[in-house]
């Protein structure tokens, strides 16, 4: 749950998974929409897609609804106009939160999302309130079992990565935004399948969270947030104590 380790947020988000399947299916059919909008139905041509696409397989995706998802956005077919969306806000202890979402109706979004953070200890901010606590960046997550640490520093920093940041969970590797397309497409090609692959908000200053009470109230607007039908991407600055962690870890 720490706001600095996205790992853990994917290994949080994984025992969640099995039981909303639905709501799964759902955010991968927006993202294959969006990027088939944005670069085309041809994967080929288009890292974005594909990434989407072995995403939407890993989580057992029929081929029927990743078909359907893409032609929506190439205009093959008829289909609701999505609208990506981030809102800024601050949860329980002053968090900072960036909330992506995507939308069909902004208004209905803005609302719940303002609704949501101050339910629960929060506010929604400004724009550029909350941002400057955060790279905007590319982020792929990648396990070790994929590639050797020398080996994925020679494709990610030739492909125009920033740099690469290993941990013991696995290996983090970020860049400009700008670089996002020629870094997917330089791991597609090295074999490597990410288990995350994103233009991520990154947190660079961190709210410390020193006891359990707190911990949970940030940890309640990350479930409640994440169970609203438009919100994609949750990211947030707090980091937890280590006792807190351990605390949290055996709930």
């Amino acid at each position: 749950m720490s706001g600095h380790s996205k790992w853990s947020t994917i290994k949080r988000a994984k025992g969640a998974n099995d039981a909303k399947r639905g709501k799964i299916f759902s955010r991968l059919s927006r993202d294959l929409t969006l990027a088939s909008k944005a670069g085309g139905g041809d994967p080929a041509a288009n890292a974005k897609l594909r990434t989407v696409i072995l995403k939407a397989k890993a989580e057992n995706m029929p081929i029927d609804n990743i078909d359907r998802a893409i032609a929506k956005g190439t205009g093959d077919l008829p289909g609701v106009v999505y609208e990506d969306n981030t809102y800024e806000g601050y949860g329980p202890g002053g968090v900072a939160f960036i909330i992506k979402c995507t939308t069909d109706n902004k208004t209905r979004t803005s609302q719940d999302v303002r609704s949501i953070l101050s339910k629960h200890g929060g506010n929604l901010a400004s724009t550029g309130a909350v941002a400057f606590q955060f790279l905007h960046i590319g982020q792929f997550l990648i396990p070790k079992d994929q590639i050797e640490e020398d080996a994925l520093m020679e494709v990610a920093i030739e492909a125009g990565a920033d740099d690469v940041i290993t941990s013991d969970d696995g290996y983090e590797v970020r860049c400009e935004i700008a670089e996002f397309d020629h870094v997917i497409h330089a791991l597609d090609e090295a074999g490597v399948k990410p288990a995350s692959a994103e233009i991520a908000y990154v947190p660079t200053t961190m709210t410390p969270v020193d006891n359990l009470s707190l911990a949970r109230s940030v940890q309640k607007l990350h479930d409640v947030l994440d169970e609203n039908d438009d919100v994609q991407h949750i990211f947030s600055n707090e980091e937890l104590a280590d006792d807190v962690a351990a605390a949290m870890e055996q709930e």
